[in-house]
C-alpha cells in the first residue's frame, strides 16, 4: 500500500476515533442533565445563596423550562468532568503508550479534583461579584434582576473557574508530548502571568480592575508555578531515561529502552 494512502487510511481512523469519543461524551452529558432536572430547584437554591437575598424575576414565559435546563446542563457538565478527562486521555493515549494506561486513574482523578476546586473557588468569590455589580446602579435606575441572566452569569463563571484549575493538567500533558518543557514554561513565565491576568480580567465583571482580578489570578499563578516544577520532573526523568541508553544494557532492555512510546515521562 502506498504511503499516502496509509496515511490517509490512520486520519480517517483517528477522526473516526474523535467522533466516537465526541458521541459518547455528548451521550453521557445528556443522561447526567436529564438526572439533574428533578434536582433543578434545589441546585438554584445552592445557586441563590451568594446573592444575599436576590429575588429574581421571569420576563418569558418559557423562563421557568429555559432556568431549569440551563440548570441541569449546568450541572450535567460537571457531573460527567471526569468521564470528559477519560476520554480526552483515551483519545491521546497512543502518544504515550502504556505510560498513558498505568497513569489514565491519576490523571482522571487529578483533573476532576482540580475541576472540582476551581468551582469551589468561583463559588466563594461569588457573593462579592454580585454585591459589587449591584451597587453598580444609579439611584435613578430600578435593578431587575432577571432569572435568566443571573443563572446564566453563575454558570458560566463556575465554568470558567472549573476549567482554569485545569491548567497543571494541560500544561502537564503538553510537556508530556514534547511540544513544551520546563525551559520554555519558565522563559515564558512573564507572557504567562499576563495571559492569567488577562483572563482574570474577562471572567470578573466588577468596577475593580485590579483587586478582583487579582485574587482571581493568584490561584492560577500558583497552579503555573506547580506545573513548571512537574515539567522539570518529567524532563529530569526524560535526561535519565536517555542516559541509561548510552550504557551497556540486555538485548531485552535495549530493545525496550528504544521503543518510539518508552520516553520516561510521566502523566
Amino acid at each position: 500500500m502506498p504511503h499516502d494512502d496509509r496515511v490517509e487510511m490512520d486520519f480517517l481512523d483517528h477522526l473516526g476515533e474523535l467522533r466516537r469519543r465526541l458521541i459518547l461524551c455528548l451521550i453521557v452529558v445528556l443522561v447526567a442533565s436529564a438526572a439533574s432536572y428533578a434536582f433543578a430547584d434545589r441546585l438554584l437554591d445552592l445557586l441563590l445563596a451568594p446573592s444575599g437575598g436576590l429575588r429574581l424575576k421571569g420576563f418569558n414565559i418559557m423562563d421557568g423550562f429555559t432556568i431549569k435546563l440551563d440548570i441541569s446542563i449546568f450541572c450535567g457538565i460537571c457531573v460527567s468532568f471526569p468521564v470528559l478527562a477519560y476520554h480526552l486521555l483515551a483519545f491521546v493515549g497512543p502518544a504515550f503508550g502504556p505510560i498513558a494506561r498505568r497513569r489514565a486513574f491519576a490523571f482522571v482523578v487529578s483533573s476532576f479534583l482540580l475541576f472540582a476546586a476551581g468551582i469551589a473557588f468561583g463559588y466563594s468569590l461569588l457573593g462579592m461579584m454580585i454585591r459589587v455589580l449591584t451597587r453598580l446602579f444609579p439611584p435613578q435606575i430600578e435593578y431587575l434582576p432577571s432569572a435568566s441572566s443571573y443563572v446564566s452569569f453563575v454558570g458560566f463563571f463556575l465554568l470558567a473557574c472549573g476549567i482554569a484549575f485545569e491548567l497543571p493538567c494541560v500544561l502537564v500533558l503538553l510537556v508530556s508530548l514534547r511540544i513544551l518543557d520546563a525551559t520554555r514554561l519558565r522563559k515564558g513565565r512573564r507572557i504567562a502571568w499576563f495571559l492569567l491576568f488577562a483572563f482574570a480580567e474577562l471572567i470578573t465583571p466588577v468596577s475593580d480592575p485590579i483587586f478582583a482580578p487579582l485574587l482571581v489570578m493568584l490561584p492560577l499563578v500558583a497552579l503555573f508555578e506547580a506545573s513548571v516544577l512537574i515539567a522539570r520532573r518529567i524532563d529530569a526523568r526524560r535526561d535519565e531515561v536517555r542516559g541509561l541508553k548510552g550504557m551497556s544494557v540486555s538485548p531485552n532492555d535495549s530493545q525496550a529502552l528504544a521503543s518510539p512510546r518508552f520516553d520516561g515521562t510521566d502523566l
